[in-house]
């Protein structure tokens, strides 16, 4: 759109059908131009006033004050032409648009001082009376201001963005608090009146300055100078009209109304029905107004920019941004975003300033904004350093102040809680690591608000609500605060104080004092103590019997079937829930619960599992009464297989003790797999491990002695480790398998048991004996057991090879007619390798066994009818082994019996 130009240097707002207002110059100016016409036109002469008819004497001179006034305007009047043919020339060039904004601002800023400066009115016009320019001067007056004016509505009609003048030109007017203020204020309503109508021609209106200036605004309407209280309103109402144009509801019902053909539109919707008046002196209905109609980002630059107010150091701007603040939150804090922000910047300015009314404001903000936002509010005030100074006391105080909120703000707070203190990611490995420095600290903030947040009484509601979750939750803080060190270096114990206080807020203060009694509080701080202390919270709670365990006991349930954070909440729940089960249950537990502990038995912490273990072997009288009690079973043998040795032992143990109350029924079928659990066990690592394993598959074939049929073949698995760990060196395995092989030979009446006997013990003697016995009832097995023993020539004992040696020479020698050439060569392989033992014993062992299946190798034949002819014409034929090594012993075990045998004779 083209504008016309009307003055030189001069543009009134670019409509073209603006009006030509006539400028009247004062005598002595350089220019008599009164305006100028578009290029076409000649421009008119300028309509000068009549001299004077001369005087018999000359005119008295001008006062000084006269002559001064008129130097003021036309300077100011200059000032104004040069910076508005400046704003002009930057507006139409290509120049960023930040520089140009910035630029523009720069002489807009300029103009405004020249102007402000002016005397007023009333001088203008008493020096009227006495100077010949009476019509000129007050007319220059009025042109200086129109100069502003038009300037402002040339920026302001090519971009809706250069508003933000409007608001800088009120805060340049706040620091002078001259006579000119009703005067700008008047210019600033008539622009926000032109953008105003303008911005309803745009289907999108850029005026992201709306929120600040309605900020300047709103404190204007309640100026003491009536005058200014009206051009405020008339201008917060022009400027509540462009915030709708800004809404995206309204961009909706303006599509509709286009398509339905209804195109006139009143400038502002129906929503804005109101006169101007009512937003005089009218708090209340201001904050609506400006509540409903800014949008989220607009409304946050309203809140923001009335937040800084609080620190100026002006009363009565002080009172009156608070009292805004607090309607327009009371109703639109939802609206309101960059809390984050808000919230820093009160906390570092009540650090620096400890006015009241502006403390109690920002107090009220916080307030006012958790109602809405308590997350953010909440983690933003965790995430300052530990132990919170006086200054976030408050603001934890402000934030917690209301009873609507507690909830939402323990819920945050219990979030937070999860964490663990002192954990941070280490980016350059890409693993959690503890560390005080830079670490995780706001679950220790937490505890602190804690001990101030649950005495109060607008929470005694919500924390009887989140009793059982507050109460695992600084539970698992007292552990890990502990683990940490935290109470360390005269740091509080917050985790503790604040378990300390739940319990007395919910009315379990006798728990707390017996507590100390015991002097658990205490030691709480002590890493190692800390499971003995949640096993006596627990039982303090259980003796009291405290009204809460239903909710509690729900929600330890639930969170023992949801997937654990951390091994640390699993191991302090499972003790929480056993102790609150051991005194509300008998055994059993109820099979919900019982599955719990069926669970935890293969769980990832070796605590829990042994916990758990432990638990169900005290189970061991009522176990017939369990349901589903071979899935206990069963979970039970699956422990065996854990990488923690003491898990095992507990496993052992726990099922011994329930096998032997078990119905036999039911044990006979599960004998065979119970069986095959305890082979691998009985060469594991630990000799514990192997004893108990050994000596529990020799009860299991006693207690199943009726059953014998069922497990021959289980019995077999397991007898090379038996015959091989004979020669272990811990006695405790030693007499394992000699306690077991015995039982074997009374089960399969085998004649062995002499050579078991400690004055007759002779370990070359056993594997002969075992080996006639062998072939005569089990035959079938020897192969298998052939490749058993070839496992352990490769074991780190030196014992396990001796014995393998020996034993593989004794089953190849015995049973030679049941193997083929291909097995011999592969045992010839085996053995070469045992050649190059360090041992000199191993190696001579191992040399006699090689000769020995190099003989058998040279009987074979290597036909397959003929050998397989050979071997069924063998199975009529028996000899009895022979004595092949007159192998000795070195081992101390076997040395100790010796020694043993000769004292008792």
């Amino acid at each position: 759109m083209t504008s016309r130009i009307l003055y030189r240097g001069t543009q009134r707002f670019p409509y073209p059908e603006s009006p030509i207002r006539e400028v009247k110059m004062p005598r002595g100016s350089r220019s008599r131009t009164s305006r100028v016409a578009p290029p076409a036109s000649r421009a008119p002469q300028m309509r000068v006033a009549p001299r004077p008819a001369p005087a018999a004497h000359p005119p008295a001179a001008a006062p000084p004050s006269a002559n001064h006034m008129i130097a003021s305007l036309l300077e100011a009047y200059s000032g104004l032409l040069s910076n508005q043919a400046l704003i002009l020339a930057m507006n139409s060039s290509s120049v960023d648009p930040l520089i140009q904004f910035e630029f523009q601002v720069v002489l807009v800023q300029s103009s405004f001082k020249l102007a402000i400066v002016l005397p007023s009115l009333e001088k203008i016009k008493e020096a009227k009376a006495n100077s010949n320019h009476q019509e000129d001067l007050e007319t220059l007056y009025q042109n200086v201001f129109n100069i502003f004016e038009d300037t402002l509505l040339i920026l302001v009609s090519k971009d809706l963005y250069k508003l933000q003048i409007l608001k800088e030109i009120i805060v340049w007017m706040g620091e002078d608090s001259s006579y000119m203020q009703k005067r700008i204020m008047v210019i600033i309503s008539k622009v926000l009146s032109v953008a105003s109508r303008k911005a309803k021609s745009y289907m999108s209106v850029d005026a992201p300055c709306l929120g600040e200036l309605a900020a300047e605004l709103c404190l204007l309407c309640s100026h003491s100078n009536p005058e200014i209280t009206q051009q405020a309103s008339l201008g917060m109402y022009h400027l509540l009209c462009i915030a709708q144009y800004q809404n995206a509801d309204f961009f909706e019902k303006y599509t509709f109304y286009k398509k339905s053909g209804r195109h006139s539109i009143t400038s502002c919707p129906s929503e804005l029905e109101y006169l101007p008046k009512i937003l005089q002196q009218d708090k209340a209905k201001i904050a609506q107004h400006v509540g409903q109609n800014l949008m989220p980002p607009l409304l946050t630059d309203f809140v923001w920019n009335l937040m800084m107010k609080l620190s100026k150091d002006n009363n009565k701007i002080r009172s009156e941004a608070a009292c805004m603040l607090k309607l327009t939150l009371e109703h639109y804090a939802d609206k309101v975003t960059m809390v984050s922000k808000i919230v820093d910047t009160i906390y570092n300015t009540l650090c620096d300033n400890s006015n009241n009314v502006m403390s109690h404001a920002m107090l009220r903000v916080i307030t006012l904004l958790t109602r809405t936002s308590p997350k953010k509010i909440i983690f933003q005030l965790m995430d300052y350093p530990v132990p919170a100074d006086n200054t976030l006391l408050l603001m934890w105080q402000a934030a917690g102040s209301e009873a609507s909120v507690a909830p939402h703000v323990l819920k945050t707070l219990l979030l937070i809680l999860k964490g663990k203190p002192g954990e941070t990611q280490d980016s350059s490995m890409g693993r959690r690591r503890p560390s005080l420095e830079a670490a995780n600290m706001m679950p220790v903030a937490a505890s602190q608000a804690l001990c101030m947040l649950l005495p109060v009484s607008s929470y005694k509601k919500a924390v009887a609500q989140l009793f059982p979750q507050l109460l695992m939750a600084l539970m698992l803080q007292v552990y890990y605060s502990s683990d940490l060190r935290l109470t360390k270096n005269g740091r509080p114990f917050f985790a503790r104080d604040a378990l300390r206080t739940l319990l007395k807020c919910s009315g379990l203060q006798q728990v707390d004092i017996i507590l100390q009694k015991n002097n658990c509080w205490s030691q709480f701080s002590q890493v190692l103590f800390h499971h003995h202390g949640v096993y006596l919270v627990a039982k303090a709670l259980s003796d009291y019997n405290f009204p809460q365990f239903p909710e509690t006991l729900h929600y330890l349930y639930k969170l023992s079937v949801e997937d654990p954070r951390r091994s640390e909440d699993s191991i302090i729940t499972a003790i929480f829930l056993t102790e609150l089960l051991n005194n509300f249950f008998r055994d059993p537990f109820p099979e919900e619960f019982l599955v719990l502990f069926r669970n935890w038995v293969n769980d990832t912490n070796p605590s829990v599992s042994k916990l758990s273990l432990q638990k169900i072997a005290s189970m061991a009288p009522v176990v017939n009464e369990v349901e589903n009690v071979d899935s206990l079973i069963l979970s039970i043998l699956d422990a065996f297989f854990s990488k923690d040795k003491t898990v095992v032992i507990r496993a052992l143990i726990t099922l011994r003790k329930l096998l032997g109350k078990l119905n036999k029924t039911i044990y006979s079928s599960l004998s065979t797999r119970i069986a095959s659990s305890y082979c691998p066990l009985m060469d594991h690592s630990n000799g514990g491990i192997r004893s108990m394993a050994i000596r529990h598959f020799g009860e299991l074939l006693k207690d199943m002695v009726q059953y014998t049929w069922m497990l021959n073949d289980v019995v077999l698995q397991g007898l090379v480790p038996l015959i091989l760990f004979l020669e272990d060196s811990e006695l405790r395995v030693v007499e394992a398998c000699k306690y077991t092989l015995e039982i074997c030979s009374s089960q399969l009446n085998w004649s062995t048991s002499y050579w078991l006997k400690d004055k007759n013990y002779n370990f070359e003697m056993v594997v002969l004996s075992i080996c006639n016995n062998l072939y005569l009832s089990h035959w079938s097995y020897i192969t298998d057991l052939i490749s058993d023993t070839l496992g352990f020539l490769k074991s780190s004992q030196s014992y396990l090879r001796r014995g393998s040696v020996i034993l593989l020479g004794y089953l190849a020698n015995l049973c030679r007619h049941l193997l083929l050439k291909v097995e011999i060569e592969i045992m010839i392989e085996a053995l070469d390798r045992v050649l190059g033992d360090e041992d000199p014993l191993i190696k001579e062992l191992a040399q006699t066994t090689l000769n020995l299946f190099n003989e058998i190798a040279c009987r074979l034949t290597s036909s397959g009818a003929k050998q397989t002819f050979q071997r069924l014409f063998n199975l009529f034929y028996f000899k009895k082994g022979k004595i092949i090594y007159h192998y000795k012993a070195l081992n101390p075990t076997t040395n100790h019996y010796k020694a043993k045998n000769a004292n008792q004779e």
